[in-house]
This record gives structure tokens, sequence and C-alpha cells, in this order.
């Protein structure tokens, strides 16, 4: 008993600390952008694209490697992905001009990406019993690492600079790269590929025009904050057409269309998935510009009251999987749900005239209910995709989590305009309201269907 234990604890260790790479590094990087700036002599617009096209490639290249992994296995594309988060960490800090540096970090979104639907895919291929609260320490590690990535980044660049920021990631690297070589099991004997099996299998024509049309869709909306890029949207739109049409003609789809119509637990899943990131990235990046710019806190207190907000995941994400192990997922979510719905009510009811305390504690009801959603959500998602297209399914809610957040950020330069104040925030409590609505009636959508046959 013991040793199944260790043994358990050091497959969702491997797991957790190859997830935890992507989180990390999509936050970390936030208080580095102004060195950054600096040393190469460059505009904060053109800076920028350090974040944004760290987004926009996992967004699209999440689904494709849980493809591949469903083809030629998940260890092998676990220990792929880390492989080019190496590289990444190793090349940025000594490119020599920008345009090297945003390859090198292309290549972090990329492998990084990679490993988190090839992580998940494992997970549901060989932990059988309760799933949930392994589901749910891996969304702990998670939630942590996104949570704490610019305090960490900030004292990384307080040592060595930036560069610090990727060099850190060779440690953790090393360490879960040996134990994911000699923990993770070996993936189970498949048909051997030819490269050009390997080709038709995956679908290039599809990926392109998926690829196309997901990030003309995505750069459209970043850019409804400024100059809108009506172009990149109708390339989008255009492409995704063209996509849903080729992959309802073609014999091997690389996401197979008709799935969505007739398996609507899992549309409902990667819908509610969308809202409820769009609600959390809308009260994670909307918060600290109350804080500072209504009540005119320090930067520094304003961190800690956000860190009291953002712990809301760490201290509920191990407790939601040991509940979904007892009562299934169904409960959970709509708890999670309401509990969103609650918060928002309860702080467009006694905002501004409540202590900051308080209003905190108000808050926290809608981060828990998101951080329940994170975890219910995940194990919804595994429960209704089909045994062969996991890797594809696990990508494609990593993709539904980009785009609540740039939804949110969409949302949040709407709103907020050119200068905050406080009138601009009880116009996102109103869109918290209406979201949360949503969201729970998607999950008594789900809740009432019956349990497809997704497995077979």
């Amino acid at each position: 008993m013991k040793n199944e234990r260790q043994s358990r604890g050091l497959f969702l260790s491997s797991v957790a600390t190859g997830a935890m790479l992507n989180p990390l590094n999509s936050s970390m990087i936030a208080l580095a952008i102004p060195n950054i700036q600096r040393d190469f002599g460059l505009s904060y617009l053109t800076i920028s694209w350090l974040i944004t096209s760290f987004y926009l490639a996992s967004a699209v290249t999440q689904p494709i490697a849980g493809k591949l992994g469903d083809l030629i296995g998940r260890r092998k594309l676990f220990l792929g992905g880390l492989i080019l988060v190496a590289i990444s960490a190793m090349g940025a800090p000594f490119a020599p001009f920008f345009a090297l540096l945003i390859i090198m970090r292309l290549f972090q979104a990329v492998g990084s990406g990679a490993i988190y639907p090839a992580g998940i895919g494992m997970i549901r291929d060989h932990i059988h019993e309760r799933q949930g609260a392994a589901l749910g320490f891996i969304s702990l590690t998670m939630s942590a690492m996104a949570a704490l990535g610019p305090t960490i980044g900030g004292f990384l660049i307080d040592w060595g600079d930036w560069p610090a920021t990727f060099l850190v990631n060779i440690p953790v690297l090393l360490l879960c790269f040996l134990l994911g070589w000699f923990v993770l099991p070996k993936d189970e004997a498949r048909e051997k590929l030819t490269l050009q099996q390997l080709i038709q299998k995956m679908d290039l024509s599809g990926i392109l025009l998926f690829s196309v049309g997901v990030v003309g869709l995505l750069l459209f909306l970043l850019s409804l904050k400024a100059t809108v890029n009506y172009v990149a949207g109708i390339i989008g739109v255009i492409s995704l057409v063209l996509f849903i049409w080729h992959e309802l003609k073609t014999n091997i789809p690389f996401i197979d269309i008709r799935l969505f119509r007739s398996n609507r637990k899992l549309s409902l899943v990667f819908l509610q998935y969308i809202v409820l990131n769009f609600i959390y990235y809308s009260l994670f990046f909307g918060l600290p510009s109350y804080f500072q710019d209504g009540l005119h806190l320090s930067v520094a207190y304003s961190g800690l009251l956000m860190l009291l907000v953002t712990g809301m995941g760490i201290i509920t994400a191990p407790l939601v999987g040991r509940w979904i192990d007892k009562s299934g997922v169904n409960i959970p979510i709509l708890t999670g749900n309401m509990l969103i719905v609650l918060g928002a009510v309860l702080l467009w009811i006694f905002f501004d005239h409540v202590p900051v305390i308080v209003m905190l504690l108000i808050v926290s009801l809608i981060a828990a209910g998101c951080s329940f959603g994170n975890v219910t959500l995940q194990v919804a998602m595994l429960e209704a995709s089909p045994a062969n297209i996991v890797g594809v399914s696990t990508g494609l809610y990593q993709t539904c989590r980009h785009f609540g957040s740039i939804l949110s950020a969409v949302a949040l330069g709407l709103i907020f305009g050119a200068q905050f104040n406080p009138e601009h925030f009880t116009t996102l409590i109103i869109v918290f309201i209406v979201a949360g609505v949503v969201v729970v009636l998607l999950g008594m959508s789900y809740s009432r269907i019956k349990p497809e046959s997704a497995k077979a």
C-alpha cells in the first residue's frame, strides 16, 4: 500500500512539475517587460508580443500537440515538450536580437503547451482511483504558479535581470525530465506510423485552417481595445468556416466536428470553461485597477490583497477533487457556478459600502467558484471525451481557457477605457452577474443530460 502511494505521488509530481511550466512562464515575464524593452530599445507595443505570442501559440498548438500525443504516445510528447522548453531556457538569455527572443518564447509556449494534454491524458490512462483528487492536485499546482509567477519573477529580476526568468526553468526541467524518464509509464505499444501516415492522420490541411482561424480571431479580439483589425477577423472567420467544412468532408479529421453535436456534455464543458475563465481573468486583471486607481492603495498592498484572492484556488482545489471522487461532478459544478453568482450579487449590493477586507471576502466567493470549475470541468471533460481523442479534447480545453482570458482583456479595455473610475468597476460587476447567470444555465443544462457513452 505504501509503495502504491509513493508511486502515485511520484507520478503526479512528475505531471504537476511539467504542467506548471506554462502558467509560470506566462505570468512570470510580466515584470520583466520593462527591462527587456530597455535592453533591446524597442517600443512597449513591440515588446508586448512576448506576451501575446505566448498566448496565441499556446491556444493554437495545445490541441495539435494533444492529437500528436494520441498518435505517437503521451509520454513521448511529455518528454519532447520538456526538451523544447529547455531549448528556450538556454537560448533566450543569450538572444542577440529581439526576433530570436520571440522564437525562443514560441519554443517555450509550444513545449509547455504540449506537456499539459500529455500529462492529463496519462492521468486518465493510469490513475483510475481518486482521479478527482489527482486532477485537483494538478489544478492546485497550476493555480499556485499562475498566482505566484509575478512574485517569483520579481525576485528573479532583482537577482539576475530578465534572463533569470528563463534560466530558472533549467533546474525545474532537469528534475521533471528525470522524474518523467524513470517514473512515467511507457507508452502502450502502438502501430508504427511512417512519416506519410502520421501526416495523413494529423490532417495537416485541417490544422492549417484551424491555426489561421484561431490566430485571426484572437488578433481581431485583441485589437478591439485600439484600432480594430477587421482583416484579421475576416480571415479568421473564413478560415474557421473552411475548417468546419473540411473536417466534415475528410475521412480522418483533426477534430471530429460531428462530436460536438452528438456529445453535448463535452460541448457544454467547453462553453462553461470559456465563460468561467472570462470571469476569473476579468476579476484577476480588473481588481488591481480598482485597488490602485479607485482606492489609491500602494502596488505592494494591492499585490498582497490579490494574493488572498488567487489563494482561493490553492485552498479549494484539493477539497473539490475529493468531493468529486465521492459525489461525481454535477453537484460541485452547480455549487461553483452558484458561488460566482452569489459573490457577484453581493458585490453589487455592498460595493463601496463595506471595508476592503469584507469586499475581499465577497470577491473570494467568485474566486472560489472559479476554482471549483477549474477542477470539476477538467474531470467532466475527461469523462465526456472518447478515449481515442483525449489529447485533442484536453488541448481544446486549454484553448478555451485562452479564449476566456483574451475575452476578459477585451471587456476590461472596453469598460475601463482610457482612464479608470469607480463607475467602471460597477459596470464590471454587472458583467460578472450576467456571465455568472450564463454559466449557471450552462451547468444546469450539463447536469440534465444523461451520461454519454463517450468512453465507448
